[in-house]
């Protein structure tokens, strides 16, 4: 009855009141964004304010100028090789009898390796042998009767044409006797090859067939593979801007080569090896553009490994008393390169023309001189004519250029006037 009093009821569509609860949300995340960017401000600058204050100078590190001669390095990854790969067979079929050598061991040219039953091979030497023997007997009782008729041909005795038929039946008998020693080489050859011995200098892999087994000349599995470790080989490739510096430093015979062990995130590690480049490749690739090449290391200590990537660094030319700078000094604007010069207490912002430049050094052709300082860090609050305070690197964070080792095989950097 109250129900019937109270009029007709308004019902809400529930997606309306759906609507509404999603407007609210919005609202409030709205006024929370809007909330943090009014406080946020605030913290940020009163710690900037207290960090710097206006006129205060700004701390910067600075590194000298240098002047000294500078390898120039061009830098790809490369792939390790084996300088000989033998993919050990066996020559003769029969059963593996015996194997001579361990799985990862050295062995030198001529080692035995393996064994082959050599009995059937023996056998069929014997018997080439002793029909050479029959022949040869029978041979030299043909000259004796040719040597007769000869005479009695001399007399009258007997025909010309009956000497003449005997002195083709010695001709037969040698040429038999010579065919008997083409029988005795092939079947010595074949009892050779019962015994296998390496063909080069290298390290033995991991066996393939077990003694015991029966083997064939026609099995596409071999024994074992023997790869040649010292020297060792990498194949890499470079840009084919690349070329003619590389074929310049090729045939100039100063064409270094360093590997060096990949690191965290393609970092450049430990060297592994010094050697040469020894092969230029006789055309580029097309499809990637670039110029194939081989260098040969020592790999005395046995670093490098046959199908492992290695870091490459090829010393195309080397540039003499270059104007050197660390990579960080050199900053990048609209007009091109620049680098800040500290003077005093302030910095000048100077353009600069940037010759060979790669992670640890730039050489500047232009706009620097020995003995000015550049800043190295700091440069990103910095403007011309900003005061500045130099502050000395702490401990084991000295600037890179001066704790850096010169590179294998150059000479030690000079610092000031060179």
């Amino acid at each position: 009855m109250d129900a019937l009093t109270r009029g007709p009821v308004e019902v809400v569509p529930r997606g309306r009141s759906r609507s509404r609860v999603m407007i609210a949300l919005c609202l409030l995340v709205l006024a929370a964004i809007a909330g943090a960017i009014w406080f946020w401000p605030a913290g940020t600058t009163k710690q900037a304010a207290g960090d710097h204050k206006p006129g205060q100078p700004i701390p910067v590190l600075v590194a000298p100028v240098a002047q000294r001669d500078v390898p120039i390095w061009l830098d790809g990854l490369g792939t390790v090789q084996a300088f000989y790969t033998v993919t050990i067979h066996t020559m003769v079929d029969g059963p593996l009898i015996a194997v001579g050598f361990k799985e990862g061991q050295d062995v030198r040219k001529g080692d035995v390796l393996a064994q082959v039953d050599p009995r059937t091979y023996r056998a069929a030497l014997d018997q080439a042998t002793a029909k050479q023997a029959q022949d040869a007997a029978l041979l030299a009782n043909a000259r004796v009767d040719l040597a007769r008729y000869q005479k009695l041909v001399a007399t009258n005795y007997t025909t010309a044409q009956q000497a003449d038929t005997q002195k083709s039946l010695v001709a037969q008998l040698e040429a038999q006797v010579r065919q008997d020693q083409a029988q005795i080489d092939t079947a010595s050859t074949q009892l050779s090859y019962c015994t296998i011995v390496s063909p080069i200098d290298g390290r033995t892999g991991i066996r393939q067939v077990d003694p015991g087994n029966i083997v064939h000349a026609v099995d596409v599995t071999g024994l074992v593979v023997i790869t040649q470790l010292q020297p060792i080989s990498v194949l890499f490739t470079l840009p084919q801007q690349s070329l003619p510096v590389v074929a310049d430093a090729m045939r100039l015979g100063n064409a270094a080569v360093l590997a060096y062990a990949q690191g965290a995130a393609g970092s450049r590690g430990q060297v592994l090896d010094t050697g040469v480049l020894s092969v230029l490749d006789n055309q580029v690739d097309p499809t990637t553009g670039t110029i194939k090449l081989k260098a040969t290391f020592p790999n005395k200590d046995g670093k490098l490994w046959p199908g492992g990537f290695v870091g490459m660094r090829l010393q195309v030319d080397t540039a003499r008393d270059a104007i050197v700078v660390p990579p960080a000094a050199i900053q990048r604007g609209p007009s091109g390169p620049y680098a800040f010069v500290a003077t005093g207490d302030t910095v000048k912002r100077q353009a600069v023309t940037v010759g060979h430049e790669d992670e640890q050094e730039s050489i500047v052709t232009a706009g620097l001189r020995v003995g000015d300082n550049v800043v190295i860090d700091g440069a990103s609050r910095l403007s011309d004519g900003t005061k500045i305070a130099v502050v000395q690197p702490a401990a084991g964070d000295a600037p890179e250029e001066a704790a850096r080792p010169s590179a294998p095989g150059t000479r030690p950097g000079r610092s000031g006037g060179g």
